[in-house]
């Protein structure tokens, strides 16, 4: 039959039983929520990522009393940690916190008053290791035995937080982007069924005049296809540049320049790349769901018929 039919010739009317305005623009909704999910997925991802790998390489040393004798060498506690740190293999560097730095630290819990805290304050070092697997006890005890009470902090209940988070916002992520798809496919189910009903009797005929389950099943189905891309391509359009000003915002988060002077450049390059081969195949899911869904559905539909 599909022989004898001009080029272009829709005998099932499906262009008016499926309209080309409605469907595209739920699938379009869908398409952005599922960029918004993906982006949220990557994004996690990346932000997690590159805090872990910060916070796994640095360490806090306190070091109380740092003016006193050292018990072992010369120069005052604080001086003597400093240079055991420096000469340690693995140690990229130590900063102690000069008193500003101290100050502003603490400035959150204290206040911003220009006296000093009438405690004694120990000198707190910023140590970055080359290796964050670096084993920390060895360590431990030599800063020990140079000044006894000084205590190193690892930031591991901190990376095991954050790895939690990360999980977490993957997994609602995810199960959005479960629900995207189950709900796009049930609107393309609904418009097919829809379609069935408007056409039922040009559907019949054609039926008996020998045309074949698959035949009406891949009509549908192609168009419900077209449908579905063109809308998801429209979706990922309109999302685009909502996850660029996003990731931009994002960016300083990131350990990225928050402005170098060129905001698209820096919108460009803050976006997760694995995000730029997702958005792409969204047209092509969408297209999937759309021709099982209506493949399925009027195969379905007309195994009733009498």
């Amino acid at each position: 039959m599909s022989t004898l039919r001009p080029s272009r010739f829709d005998e099932l009317g499906l262009r008016r039983a499926m309209s080309d305005r409605v469907l595209p623009l739920l699938v379009a909704a869908m398409a952005f929520l599922a960029a918004l999910a993906m982006a949220g997925w990557f994004g996690s991802a990346a932000l997690a990522r590159h805090w872990q790998e910060g916070a796994g390489s640095a360490l806090t040393v306190q070091v109380p009393h740092p003016d006193d004798p050292a018990v072992q060498g010369e120069g005052t506690r604080l001086a003597a940690v400093l240079a055991l740190l420096t000469g340690t293999p693995g140690v990229a560097s130590a900063h102690a916190l000069s008193q500003q730095e101290l100050t502003e630290l603490l400035k959150p819990w204290l206040g911003a008053g220009e006296g000093r805290v009438a405690i004694p304050i120990p000198a707190v070092i910023a140590v970055h290791l080359n290796n964050a697997a670096m084993d920390l006890d060895p360590l431990t005890s030599r800063l020990s035995a140079v000044a006894p009470g000084t205590v190193v902090e690892d930031h591991g209940v901190w990376i095991r937080r954050l790895s939690v988070l990360a999980r977490s916002m993957q997994a609602c992520a995810g199960l959005a982007l479960l629900l995207v798809a189950g709900v796009a496919a049930a609107v393309i189910a609904v418009a097919t069924r829809a379609g069935l009903a408007a056409r039922r009797e040009a559907i019949e005929i054609v039926h008996g005049l020998g045309a074949t389950d698959r035949y009406i099943a891949g009509r549908f189905a192609a168009r419900a296809t077209l449908l579905a891309a063109v809308g998801a391509a429209l979706g990922a359009a309109v999302a685009l540049p909502i996850l660029l000003t996003l990731a931009r915002m994002a960016a300083p988060f990131a350990g990225q320049p928050a402005d170098s002077g060129n905001p698209l450049q820096d919108a460009l390059a803050a976006l997760p790349p694995a995000l730029w081969f997702a958005l792409p195949s969204l047209p092509a899911s969408a297209a999937a769901i759309g021709f099982i869904t209506a493949q399925s559905a009027v195969r379905r539909w007309l195994r009733r018929l009498p």
